[in-house]
């Protein structure tokens, strides 16, 4: 048998302590995603885009972990303090960080957020009770409406639609502040008579509002062309009716909406942002495969829509693709 001695076993034991400890620094980069409540789509798609990370972390070291959150507003805040790396937004809130408008009138243009790429379409819905007689956003005056958490995209955008239809959310109507997740419950034991809902389709949340007892309707949200030309981050859209036959719609439902972003912050390393975009753009097909909201995004139009500065990583692969 072949000794060795004890210089040669110790020498072989602290290479070894060595390249493991090595190993467990690279592959201790974490990254975080910050989405919305469990029920809607942001979460999904967070999980998304980490597992399009995660399955090939071997090669690049970076494991990425979703986090449910408060939604658009919260993450844009929590990812300029760098308690998030990545956020999914709403392209109205990324708009507004950038130039300094609505939650940022005092605080200015937030200059260190960065856009990633856009994603879904997101239609602004209003889900209502039958027996409450909403049919449009019109119907909504003296009637329990929640309008979504504080720290929350979908409630600026509740405000914006009220607003657009001289509706005083202050005023005309009983507003809540509970988390979207909370609302189709709310409905369905008669706490409230609608809610407003900023989400990809089909959504989960929704689903579980239009099939209790209490029949509902998708309330159309028109009436707000003059909205529509002073933001250009809103566009007219509309809600397949077949998403939900639960509904007592029996036609597409006319509203407006705005698109999901992914964001981050200059604070973030331009390899790992690199290394995010192209796990998402060269497999994207498997990617569109994972929700039913994903089924329109093509590489061109992952790139509308996106009012913050692309960040140098994005950027990157942009141009190594032709996309730039």
């Amino acid at each position: 048998m072949k000794k060795f001695s004890f210089p040669f076993i110790i020498l072989t034991i602290s290479l070894f302590l060595g390249v493991t400890l090595v190993q467990a620094q690279v592959k201790s980069t974490f990254i975080s995603i910050g989405t919305g409540g469990i029920t809607g789509v942001y979460y999904p798609t967070g999980g998304a885009i980490a597992k399009m990370v995660n399955r090939t972390k071997k090669d690049h070291h970076i494991h990425a972990v979703v986090e449910s959150t408060g939604g658009s507003v919260f993450n844009v805040k929590a990812i300029l303090a760098g308690t998030l790396q990545f956020g999914v937004i709403q392209s109205d809130t990324q708009f507004m960080a950038t130039n300094g408008i609505g939650e940022w009138k005092d605080k200015g243009p937030q200059s260190t957020l960065r856009s990633v790429f856009a994603l879904h379409p997101e239609a602004v819905t209003l889900v209502a009770a039958s027996d409450a007689e909403i049919k449009n956003i019109h119907d909504l005056r003296g009637k329990r409406v929640n309008l979504g958490n504080l720290g929350s995209g979908q409630r600026q955008n509740a405000i914006d639609a009220l607003t657009a239809v001289g509706i005083d959310y202050t005023k005309d109507i009983k507003a809540e502040s509970i988390r979207a997740l909370d609302a189709p419950g709310m409905l369905q034991e008669h706490r409230i008579d609608a809610f407003f809902y900023t989400v990809g389709h089909p959504s989960g949340a929704i689903k579980e509002a239009t099939s209790g007892a209490r029949k509902v309707i998708i309330a159309d949200i028109t009436g707000i062309d003059t909205l529509l030309e002073q933001a250009p981050y809103y566009t007219k859209t509309t809600i397949p009716v077949k998403l939900y036959p639960g509904t007592e719609n029996v036609k597409d439902i006319q509203t407006f909406g705005a698109k999901a972003t992914l964001v981050t912050s200059t604070k973030v390393s331009d390899e790992i942002v690199y290394t995010i975009t192209r796990e998402v753009f060269e497999n994207l097909e498997s990617f569109k495969k994972m929700h039913p909201a994903f089924s329109t995004l093509t590489k061109e139009n992952m790139l509308t829509g996106l009012s913050a500065p692309i960040h140098p990583g994005a950027m990157k692969y942009y141009k190594e693709a032709g996309l730039k």
